[in-house]
């Protein structure tokens, strides 16, 4: 079992920057390919970013593509989404998801955190 928490999610105005972290349990970490996924009121969970298990991939949506990064740190097992050039239309609860198939879709993911607030202002 996988415990994922994040955090650093807030209001930002539209341009600034915020930066996710996701910090998982165990001693496995580095053995899962880790996610983000983002989901606003009303509309479906949509894959954000990935990156493989010791880094060497990274995966993201043609709407974040330039604007964000994902990295991670296997010593300290975290994994963290770096969000520049923020929009009104990033808004939306952000969660962090550990897996080991397919890195863009949400099904392909065994664990889940609570997910983190993002809210952009425009």
């Amino acid at each position: 079992q996988v415990q994922l928490v994040e955090s650093g999610g807030g209001l930002v105005q539209a341009g600034g920057s915020l930066r996710l972290s996701c910090a998982a349990s165990g001693r496995t970490f580095s053995t899962y390919g880790m996610g983000w996924f983002r989901q606003a009121p009303g509309k479906e969970r949509e894959f954000v970013a990935a990156i493989s298990r010791s880094g060497g991939s990274t995966y993201y949506a043609d709407s974040v593509k330039g604007r964000f990064t994902i990295s991670r740190d296997n010593a300290k097992n975290t994994v963290y989404l770096q969000m520049n050039s923020l929009k009104p239309e990033d808004t939306a609860v952000y969660y962090c998801a550990a897996g080991t198939r397919w890195p863009t879709r949400a099904t392909s993911y065994d664990y889940w955190g609570q997910g983190t607030q993002v809210t952009v202002s425009s």
